[in-house]
């Protein structure tokens, strides 16, 4: 099965306006949690991810630092510091504690978030 073909179904988040740039936010898409992410100096400029890190097994991604580690745009938790990929979910520290990545976009000012 080519899962490019698989159509995505969209779920709205909050206004963008709503997440101060450069932070991120918890949102309950579809009964999980969702890390989701405004920077300001990015196209696209929303990103999300698990919000659970499976290093400390706690629910806090959202609330970790963003910053880059080259070309790669991160988030760092905020219990480890295990940096995540914000486009791939992937964990630079640790690659089998990486967590799922989700399409994300703004669309008339709302985030939606693919689920």
């Amino acid at each position: 099965m080519n899962i490019d073909r698989i159509p995505l179904t969209w779920a709205l988040v909050c206004p963008l306006d709503d997440i101060v740039p450069n932070t991120g936010v918890c949102a309950l898409v579809n009964g999980a949690q969702v890390a989701v992410f405004h920077l300001a100096d990015e196209t696209p400029s929303v990103f999300a991810i698990d919000n659970f890190d499976p290093g400390s097994q706690a629910s806090v991604l959202s609330r970790g630092l963003i910053g880059s580690l080259g070309e790669r745009i991160v988030v760092a938790s905020p219990i480890f510091k295990h940096h995540y990929d914000l486009r791939t979910g992937e964990c630079l520290e640790i690659p089998a504690n990486s967590v799922n990545a989700f399409a994300a976009r703004v669309e008339d000012g709302q985030v939606w978030v693919a689920v």
